[in-house]
């Protein structure tokens, strides 16, 4: 546990040192669970939206792109239930006067179980050897049993409770397993409330005029309003999806682990509206698709799980999280959820217009179901960044900072140095930026000796390094350089575009999904 919060704090200052991600309005001491995506962490952060948006929108031809607003008729938030059902469960704790939720501790305890159980797995595979039979082992070990039966107990209970409305038996849940306050260790707890998420604003010239209006707490409302409008004028056939991505507030009153949950957060999303009946086929679809997006990046099919939900939101008939191990365990990334025909009939009956669909095959109008798919772009980023960030011993003895970035996401591609600050390698330098700027972003760098050039870009993600010396005078070659396993080759510079691009290409990184 010490390691990994050693490995979640390098993560942070390492954000903050290499210019990723500041602390808001740092200069007034910051505002609690908000942050900025400082010069590299904007680009990355651009990158993982743009890979995205061509996998869901331009790789697929009945999936369309929308920018709904943010500010939202606040009806809308009364048809959605988010007015009356969009609560976290928290739990305060009296010694040490911190609130926490009440299901995330719930969670975390029973992740610790299931810790303990793969523990037991990986010192039986050691044990074993070839002859490990892994399933086996899973359904007979009597120590494995026990951690996944208490686990799968515990949760079920959770989520039963929570439909139930039955706030109580989640306090007595707590007690009952002696969780205790994850700082202080103290079992002093108030008892569990529902706390509403949503932001409120005002609309209006006047204090007194002024409408209620809430920041939207997510960005999936936006498209199920504008279902007709986008069916009709783009023609669209069912199956058909709507995709957006956009920011998203929550008043988060538990908002800690860095950008992993924020008050003001960014949503990907697309909701695939399909015929009824046929809603369980395209969930299991999409869970298969997302799954292959996620592991083209190559960080690593391990860190990767899917948990089915005990507890099921109002709206849903089947839910999904894909997880991903974070420095501080397995976290939800993405969920995909068969939404039912939820949204589109609530809003129906509070707006009195007909969202429906007519299939010209059958002569009939009908409300289509929904599968939706949303992944938060910010943890997006965290899991990128924080698997990407190693410490690696040199073959001398001396360590390197190297952030490993799947380098169709890395912020800058290449960066251009010369050897020394004269004889017209400067210049030569630049002429290659002027050159390769109109196809990737690159970077400028001519300050320090040049192996403390190439750490510093090691350390920013640049997936190449490319050394201007006096021999490019004589015959317009250059060195380039390869992050990951520091190999230097000489290159004509009339070759650094071809290079370059089959490495960051976003066609040769999604082709991983086909």
């Amino acid at each position: 546990m010490a390691k990994q919060e050693d490995l979640f704090k390098n993560v942070i200052s390492h954000a903050k040192e290499y210019g990723f991600i500041f602390p808001s309005s740092e200069i007034y001491d910051g505002l609690s669970a908000v942050y900025d995506y400082a010069q590299n962490g904007v680009e990355l952060k651009k990158n993982i939206r743009e890979y995205w948006w061509k996998a869901m929108v331009q790789m697929h031809e009945n999936i369309v792109g929308l920018d709904a607003a943010i500010l939202m008729h606040p009806t809308t938030w009364k048809a959605s239930g988010h007015v009356d059902a969009f609560n976290d469960p928290l739990i305060d704790n009296k010694d040490s006067k911190k609130r926490y939720r009440a299901d995330v501790l719930i969670e975390d305890y029973a992740e610790k179980l299931n810790i303990k159980a793969k523990k037991e797995i990986e010192k039986a595979k050691i044990r074993f050897g070839d002859a490990f039979n892994e399933q086996e082992f899973i359904t007979t070990n009597t120590r494995v049993v026990e951690y996944l039966a208490k686990e799968r107990e515990i949760l079920e209970r959770m989520g039963r409770s929570l439909g139930n409305g039955d706030l109580e038996d989640v306090k007595a849940l707590i007690e009952e397993l002696e969780i205790a306050d994850p700082e202080t260790g103290s079992r002093n707890w108030t008892d569990v409330k529902q706390f509403n998420l949503m932001f409120g604003t005002k609309l209006g010239a006047s204090v007194e005029n002024a409408m209620d209006l809430y920041l939207r707490p997510e960005t999936a409302q936006g498209i199920f309003v504008n279902f007709l409008n986008v069916q009709k004028t783009g023609r669209m056939k069912i199956p058909f999806g709507i995709a957006q991505t956009g920011k998203a507030f929550r008043n988060e009153i538990v908002a800690r682990q860095f950008i992993f949950r924020m008050r003001e957060f960014e949503q990907m999303e697309m909701q695939f509206f399909v015929k009824p009946g046929e809603e369980m086929k395209w969930y299991e679809y999409w869970k298969e698709n997302r799954l292959k997006w996620h592991l083209s990046l190559g960080l690593g099919k391990d860190n990767y799980r899917f948990h089915d939900h005990e507890k099921l939101a109002h709206y849903a008939n089947a839910a999904s999280d894909i997880e991903f191990n974070i420095p501080f365990g397995f976290k939800e990334l993405e969920g995909i959820h068969s939404r039912t025909d939820f949204d589109l009939k609530a809003h129906e009956q509070f707006s009195g217009k007909k969202l429906q669909y007519f299939d010209t095959e059958t002569n009939a109008n009908y409300v289509p179901y929904v599968v939706e798919t949303s992944v938060g772009l910010d943890r997006m980023f965290l899991s990128v960044f924080a698997t990407s960030l190693q410490e690696e011993t040199l073959e001398d003895g001396s360590t390197r900072t190297v952030l490993r970035l799947p380098s169709v996401l890395a912020p800058t591609k290449a960066a251009v140095l010369p050897l020394v600050k004269k004889d017209g390698l400067p210049e030569i330098a630049q002429s290659i930026i002027d050159d390769l700027k109109w196809d990737f972003n690159v970077a400028y760098d001519e300050k320090d000796a040049v192996g403390r050039r190439y750490r510093r870009q090691d350390a920013l993600g640049t997936p190449f390094c490319i050394t201007v010396d006096h021999q490019t005078l004589e015959d317009q070659t250059v060195t380039i350089r390869h992050r990951d396993s520091m190999k230097q080759d000489r290159v004509a510079i009339a070759e650094l575009r071809e290079i370059i691009n089959e490495e960051v290409s976003m066609r040769n990184w999604l082709m991983r999904t086909v």
